[in-house]
């Protein structure tokens, strides 16, 4: 797993998890390949890992799968010598996939095998409603299981062959007891009547996987443009949209194409011929070498004739004027609750939850679902007057049924 999350708790001490290396046995033959896939297909639940870069690529290169199922089969799939879109069948079948933060995972399998698991349990969803956090692969080994999980290497070369034992033992490690700690996942979340709700989130998880990022959209993401105003936010965005396109097309990381600075101060002077382009700060020779610099004048010229894009924050519907005070009260209240229940407050309601159903947005996310049942319902009590919060005697926020009876003035 190429990424881990900083611990959040102290891990509890145990003995090592070693994966023997007969254990971790290692595919590099197609035959092979098709015979694993039979095999894990009869599996009603299986465990699934990926090691993967994209420090130098637009794309995510896919350098390792990792599979286990059943009683401690397990397999290491090299897609530098196989075919990995041999695993579809496996991924389109009725068996249950169990990732950890899997939504990196999904976008590199979508590109190598061409589809996403269609069932999905991830493992750190899970442990956010049942009062573990959004914890890392080590840390939920660790209170699930006890023990520790070998140590290795995050910026190891995992495109490099052959891959060492230490890499083969380290990567064995994600997926040889993922789906025992699943089952006790599911355990616990039945036991609290929240499955349901994790196989949502795990389902919405599966949708954003397989939508590709807007173009248009790129500008959104540069820290750089988010104080333009104006005809400089329609050039940014045409000029970062040209960048994200043209990254893709030469599989190149984005900063190499163009840098976040040069986006906006092209976006800030808008050059119109080439000699005022090479002047700008952040705009180096090797960013204009060729055709780029003309192509890059004509998303300038592009831009400043488009309408400027107007922000998330400008295309949300506004909180109403009376009820923008009861943000931070209900803020609290949600930490609050999510502590209460045991629910990753993050995962729970953001602010802007929280803001865009005080507005009526269109979408709100406490107005549907699960969070709609746990705290949305309550809200809109309180704010159509059916409710009320207030401080009990331990100082903790509670949402009462409200009275209309007002205290008696000094």
């Amino acid at each position: 797993m190429t990424r881990e999350p900083r611990r959040r708790s102290p891990r509890r001490r145990g003995p090592p998890v070693d994966t023997p290396p007969d254990d971790a046995r290692l595919i590099v033959d197609d035959d092979r390949l098709a015979e694993v896939v039979e095999q894990v297909r009869a599996a009603d639940r299986y465990a699934l890992d990926t090691e993967f870069h994209r420090e130098r690529t637009y794309f995510p290169k896919l350098a390792l799968v990792q599979l286990a199922w059943g009683d401690g089969e397990l397999v290491l799939i090299d897609p530098l010598e196989v075919d990995v879109r041999a695993l579809a069948p496996l991924l389109d079948g009725p068996g249950l996939a169990i990732l950890h933060a899997a939504s990196q995972d999904l976008e590199v399998l979508e590109l190598a095998c061409g589809t996403i698991p269609a069932q999905l349990f991830d493992t750190q969803m899970a442990a956010a409603f049942v009062g573990y956090g959004q914890p890392s692969l080590s840390d939920l080994h660790d209170r699930l299981l006890g023990g520790t999980l070998p140590k290795g290497n995050r910026l190891t070369d995992w495109l490099r062959r052959p891959l060492s034992q230490d890499q083969l033992t380290y990567a064995a490690s994600d997926v040889a007891r993922l789906v025992e700690m699943a089952n006790l996942l599911l355990a616990d979340l039945d036991r609290r009547g929240r499955r349901r709700w994790v196989e949502d989130e795990c389902e919405l998880m599966r949708s954003r996987a397989r939508t590709l990022r807007d173009p248009d959209e790129a500008w959104t993401r540069i820290r750089e443009v988010r104080h333009l105003r104006g005809q400089a936010v329609g050039v940014a965005r045409a000029v970062a949209a040209w960048r994200e396109r043209r990254a893709a097309e030469i599989d190149q990381p984005t900063r190499h194409v163009l840098a976040d600075l040069a986006v906006a101060t092209i976006a800030q002077r808008a050059p119109s011929t080439d000699a005022e382009l090479r002047k700008l700060r952040g705009v180096e020779e090797r960013f204009v070498r060729g055709s780029a610099g003309e192509q890059l004048l004509a998303a300038v010229r592009e831009g400043l004739a488009a309408e400027p894009p107007r922000s998330d924050r400008a295309n949300r519907t506004e909180v109403p004027r009376e009820l923008r005070g009861a943000v931070s009260l209900l803020s609290a209240w949600v930490a609050q609750r999510g502590r209460d229940l045991a629910i990753d407050t993050a995962l729970l309601a953001t602010r802007n939850d929280l803001e865009e159903l005080l507005a009526g947005a269109e979408g709100a996310r406490l107005a549907t679902g699960w969070r709609a049942e746990l705290i949305g319902g309550q809200i809109k009590a309180l704010v159509e007057g059916g409710a009320a919060l207030a401080f009990d005697a331990s100082g903790q926020l509670r949402l009462e049924r409200r009275s209309g009876e007002a205290l008696p003035a000094l």
